[in-house]
């Protein structure tokens, strides 16, 4: 078995850093797949499993996981579309019904789709935004993981991730959060690179001000 399959032992000493250029190139080429070319085959249940336990593997301070996934697959998955699909009827009385087809198709047009739920516990002293950054983090490396599984995902968010009635039918309870939909798949078309942050305008090294008195 792959060593990426066993997960390390509790306080089994890890290497601090690991140098290799093809995960650097892995990261410079990353690139969500628009929702229109994802198609079959998606993970199987293990290939799955490897992807969100790679997924949790972020920093989260004082160990709260302060997260956790709903999996939509299958005949669950359509009836998760159509609930989706019955809300935005309900939520737009003028909606055609090829509107109304639209939201159920894109929910249920991968094969996969996983719901990142943020779960902050607010009474802890670690604070809330903190604990969503660690969320997000779960988020960043869940397309990592699916990308290297050999999948193609995007993460997507739509009105229907904080709508009260539909976090309500996945099961969230009130403090929860879902922070995005996952939809994973295979890409019928690789997607084309597209423009990325000009550096030289986000990047800025501090220097102390100077006073009058250092001069």
């Amino acid at each position: 078995m792959s060593s990426v399959h066993v997960p390390p032992d509790a306080m089994q000493p890890l290497a601090a850093s690991q140098h290799s250029s093809p995960v650097l190139g892995f990261l410079n080429t990353r690139r969500s797949t628009p929702l229109a070319l994802l198609g079959a085959p998606g993970p199987a249940p293990s290939q799955l499993d490897l992807i969100l336990r790679l997924a949790s593997r972020v920093p989260d301070h004082r160990r709260l996981v302060p997260w956790r996934f709903i999996v939509f697959t299958d005949a669950a998955k359509q009836e998760a579309a159509q609930q989706i699909g019955a809300r935005f009827a309900e939520l737009n009385e003028t909606a055609s019904a090829d509107e109304v087809a639209t939201e159920v198709r894109k929910f249920a047009c991968s094969p996969i789709v996983v719901a990142l739920v943020s779960t902050p516990d607010r009474a802890h002293k670690t604070p809330v935004w903190e604990q969503e950054l660690s969320v997000g983090a779960v988020g960043q490396n869940l397309l990592l993981a699916a990308n290297a599984s050999g999948f193609a995902g995007v993460w997507l968010s739509y009105w229907y991730a904080v709508d009260p009635k539909i976090c309500e039918a996945f099961g969230l309870c009130v403090t929860e959060r879902i922070a995005g939909f996952f939809h994973l798949g295979t890409a019928s078309e690789n997607p084309i690179e597209r423009p990325r942050p000009d550096m030289q305008k986000i990047v800025k090294y501090w220097q102390p001000a100077l006073h009058d008195d250092a001069i």
